[in-house]
């Protein structure tokens, strides 16, 4: 195995609350020393890399991913997760159990763990099935999935709707200590809606769903965790009214968190004009108020993780009339440089923005990535904080191109990702 010799970065690793120019020292894939800037010395045989200023974190973790592979491999493989993930400085991937068939099996678990392993790019960590096929009607095995390497349980982007189901869930994963996680829709009042109830669907004639739609599956399984015990987690909350009743709920200490995407804190539905299918998300997108809210839960820590709720999907999936066509959007790629959009308005500081993509999404899902601690995994990203890329749709590393942000210019460029100590993407000089 190779010496790495960082020089000349801005270390910063949240976990540690570490900030400052410096070098880092990996051997053998593992993180053997970090120096303040100026330290001298180079061990005998190390390869030395300049970051010219550049910022060197964790390995970003993305607690939300879905991919194709099994079951709808057109759409993305593992091997081109990896190399969106890769691009975009991730080297952890959480996957929804909603692939074909559903995480519901042990082996499946284990086999997708391994195929991540195999990548040599990204770390795998399944969610497991909350309930078998991911249908809503009976309870997964959560303890042998638990046992088998399942992270945590959820039914992807269906929200499980008998109450009754999810008092049992939560009560049931509490026995593991694992955490429920909860799309936050209520399903009767979504129905076939595509857009946020308002003016804008009206116009467009577009099947809505009120806000309140979020808000009332959030107070119900605020109760249920109130009342079992258990570990409940919403993600991608998009609206002021969902994440008040989060805030309140943590402060009475229960044991409730929750993440949302890019898209909620960077778009609003007017993204959707002229019936653009790439800007449509379940949840959608919300009104311009709701995406101040998301920013300032972000900057006030209601919100305790940032995820691209990645959702590759065919072309032909969104040519079609918007109410037809598929949901989600590729998020891996322009994670980071979105997030630090919200660096560089003021909302979060750099450190606030690395924490909610790193060790806060590691610590929810129990694993011990996104640090530059001595001894970890030397899993990092080195990056520009203030250089600029434009997203283009149809080059994006990886299979998926359905992305909300094309002909976006970014403000943060990813200039190298390492796995275990091995470089799994270095970016094409401007």
């Amino acid at each position: 195995m190779s010496t790495l010799l960082f020089e000349n970065v801005r270390l910063i690793d949240p976990a540690a609350e570490l900030d400052q120019p410096g070098r880092l020292l990996v051997r053998n894939g593992v993180i053997e020393a970090t120096d303040k800037a100026g330290a001298e010395g180079k061990p005998e045989g190390a390869q030395v890399i300049d970051g010219h200023g550049a910022v060197l974190c964790p390995g970003l973790v993305d607690m939300r991913v879905e991919i194709g592979e099994p079951g709808h491999e057109y759409r993305e493989t593992i091997a081109s997760a990896a190399r969106a993930a890769s691009a975009g400085g991730i080297t952890t991937i959480a996957i929804l159990p909603t692939c074909e068939p559903a995480i519901d099996n042990p082996a499946l678990v284990r086999l997708l763990r391994s195929r991540g392993e195999e990548t040599g790019a990204i770390t795998i960590l399944p969610y497991g099935a909350l309930t078998k096929g991911c249908k809503g009607q009976e309870l997964a095995e959560i303890g042998l999935l638990n046992e088998a390497g399942a992270v945590a349980f959820t039914d992807g982007a269906r929200a499980i709707d008998p109450a009754r189901l999810m008092r049992q869930a939560l009560t049931y994963a509490s026995g593991f200590n694992v955490m429920v996680v909860q799309h936050p829709e209520e399903p009767s009042l979504a129905g076939s809606g595509c857009a946020t109830a308002g003016e804008l669907a009206t116009r467009m004639g577009l099947p809505s769903i009120p806000t309140v739609a979020e808000s009332i599956m959030i107070a119900r399984d605020i109760r249920l965790a109130e009342l079992t015990g258990g570990r409940l987690h919403f993600g991608h909350v998009s609206t002021a009214e969902g994440l008040e009743l989060i805030r309140q709920a943590k402060a009475r200490g229960l044991n409730v968190t929750c993440d949302t995407a890019p898209h909620y804190f960077d778009l609003n539905e007017n993204a959707i004009g002229d019936f653009r299918t790439y800007a449509k998300f379940s949840p959608p997108l919300r009104a311009e108020a709701d995406r101040k809210a998301v920013c300032a839960a972000l900057a006030d820590g209601t919100i305790d993780a940032i995820a691209s709720d990645h959702l590759p999907r065919d072309a032909d999936d969104k040519r079609l009339p918007f109410a037809q066509a598929a949901t989600g959007g590729t998020g891996m790629v322009t994670l980071l440089g979105v997030t630090l959009a919200r660096v560089h308005d003021g909302t979060l500081t750099l450190p606030q923005a690395l924490a909610l993509l790193t060790h806060k999404p590691a610590g929810l899902l129990k694993s011990d990535a996104g640090t530059l601690a001595k001894g970890a995994t030397a899993d990092l990203c080195l990056f520009a904080p203030e250089q600029s890329w434009l997203v283009e749709a149809g080059k994006l590393p990886g299979r998926a191109q359905n992305t909300p942000f094309d002909r976006r210019a970014l403000e943060g460029k990813v200039l190298g990702t390492w796995k275990a100590g091995n470089r799994v993407f270095e970016a094409t000089p401007a």
